[in-house]
């Protein structure tokens, strides 16, 4: 496959300044940078706290700051604070998500840095949009459970977060979305415009489908788990030797090509699997006939079976696995990535092409104040200005230079 798109990247000549760290403001500039624009991560002196995250944050970072360049400001300190403005006077988005009232203490706030440059488009990520929940400390966790999403999971009675950053991550692809709308808009007012995204409306959003399934049906939404499916299979199947699979039959085309397939075409005559609304009234005795029927088949005969007519199923895969996947090997939707300890690594790419290309990782993710030297010197700071920052410890260039 080509390894760059031939009429380039759509973002190319955008500046953003992100002053992020975790998840939801990261992916944000991670999607600019994927798409071409030049992200610069202003962190503290030290680096971004992200770097240090155990267990599950483990991979945060490296995941989420590639094809990003790394500046280090004390921004406590009134000429880390300077430092930042002469960048931002450059730039065409400043990406955030500080607590409310960070960036007003800092002189950083839309407000402040509008006055200074009027197209700029400033993009907040919060945990709440405007009202009365916005003074509230939010994590992804905290939405699914006050949004609906964590009882939806798990089983009644045992709400469970889903097992991804999913309102972090779409969080922040909405606040890019909201990026990119207010770049269309700017070409036509030449002024810019404050985007604000937010965890908890982004996960009501997720939900909404299961609200409206209330409004339509008149009764409250089932856990998935215990949930009344829209399809009769739908279901993980445990069969020979312990394995698992997940098979679907999600039409009546389908049930007639998987009952021909397996043996059991004398279903097909009867009346009370004819529809499939017909199959979901019947799931309480026709699952346990479907499960007995398949124990025997082993995972991969069944996989293959499934595959060669064309109906949906899925092994049960473990994130680690996903590095030998072999379709993911064959279409290059994993690019190296070196981790901080010098390691290599692949990273998923943004999961869309552009004239059949995924964009690629052209930055890998940068060392605490990797940039730094050459970002102040191209807002006219001399050498021994940036020298002398380094020594008061207001500035921090890469060690590994």
């Amino acid at each position: 496959m080509p390894s760059s798109i031939p009429s380039g990247l759509p973002y190319e000549g955008i500046r953003v300044v992100e002053f992020t760290h975790m998840v939801m403001g990261p992916t944000c500039g991670m999607l600019l940078a994927d798409l071409g624009a030049e992200v610069i991560k202003v962190e503290p002196v030290g680096g971004d706290s992200t770097r240090r995250l155990l267990g599950s944050g483990a991979g945060f970072f490296p995941m989420f700051n590639r094809n990003k360049k790394s500046i280090a400001l004390d921004l406590k300190q009134p000429e880390g604070v300077e430092a930042a403005l002469r960048l931002l006077d450059s730039a065409d988005i400043v990406s955030e998500n500080f607590k409310a009232g960070v960036m007003e203490k800092l002189g950083l706030d839309y407000a402040t840095l509008k006055a200074r440059n009027p197209r700029l488009i400033y993009v907040s990520h919060k945990g709440f949009l405007p009202g009365p929940y916005e003074h509230r400390t939010a994590l992804d966790e905290v939405v699914q459970m006050m949004g609906g999403l964590a009882y939806m999971t798990g089983r009644p009675g045992d709400p469970l977060r889903a097992g991804a950053s999913v309102n972090d991550i779409m969080g922040g692809m909405f606040g890019a979305i909201g990026a990119m709308a207010a770049l269309a808009q700017r070409e036509k007012t030449g002024v810019g415009m404050e985007v604000q995204a937010s965890l908890f409306e982004n996960n009501v959003f997720l939900v909404g489908q299961h609200m409206m399934q209330h409004a339509v049906t008149g009764q409250p939404p089932a856990p998935m788990p215990s949930r009344i499916s829209a399809w009769a299979v739908y279901d993980v199947f445990t069969v020979k030797n312990g394995e698992q699979i997940f098979l679907a039959v999600v039409s009546d085309k389908q049930w007639d090509i998987f009952c021909r397939a397996f043996g059991v075409a004398e279903w097909l005559a009867d009346p009370r699997l004819k529809t499939n609304n017909d199959r979901v009234r019947a799931r309480e005795w026709l699952m346990p006939q479907l499960r007995s029927h398949l124990a025997s088949f082993p995972a991969a005969e069944l996989a293959a079976v499934f595959e060669r007519e064309g109906l949906p199923f899925a092994p049960i895969t473990r994130p680690e696995q996903l590095f030998d996947d072999p379709h993911l090997k064959a279409t290059g939707g994993l690019s190296p990535v070196t981790l901080a300890d010098g390691r290599t690594s692949y990273v998923p790419l943004a999961p869309f092409t552009l004239d059949g290309i995924q964009p690629p990782i052209r930055l890998q993710p940068p060392a605490v104040g990797e940039h730094t030297d050459e970002l102040l010197r191209a807002v006219g700071y001399r050498d021994e200005e940036i020298a002398a920052l380094k020594t008061r410890l207001i500035t921090q260039g890469d060690k590994t230079s």
